[in-house]
């Protein structure tokens, strides 16, 4: 079992979305992901899931792990969860997941735990 965590100023990511647009969000999300986060805390939920998620993998965001390597989704309850893509789920052999994303205070978090 392996676990991740991230952290990230909403303000932050608001700012970026200032500054570049929907430039942005396409460097990071998957265009299922862009439909799902219309609000600027899910949005930087969004970038916490996937830093926690490439922690808990171990390898962090670059050459053997893209952000659109994985792909954010929710439950029919709203409860989000995630996969990654074909070639990368082959070399990461992730059998179960669990993710939680929260935001308060300015802030939004995420804690994924895969085995």
């Amino acid at each position: 079992m392996k676990i991740g965590t991230d952290i990230i100023q909403i303000n932050r990511i608001e700012k970026l979305l200032e500054k570049f647009g929907d430039k942005f969000k396409t460097k990071f999300l998957n265009d299922s992901e862009i439909e799902l986060a219309q609000r600027v805390e899910t949005i930087a939920g969004f970038w916490s899931a996937k830093e926690a998620i490439s922690k808990a993998i171990g390898c962090g965001i670059g050459s053997e792990l893209s952000f659109h390597d994985i792909i954010i989704s929710k439950n029919i309850k709203g409860a989000p969860n995630f996969r990654l893509s074909q070639a990368t789920q082959k070399i990461h052999n992730i059998e179960e997941s669990s993710l939680s994303i929260s935001h308060d205070g300015g802030f939004a978090i995420a804690v994924v735990v895969i085995h």
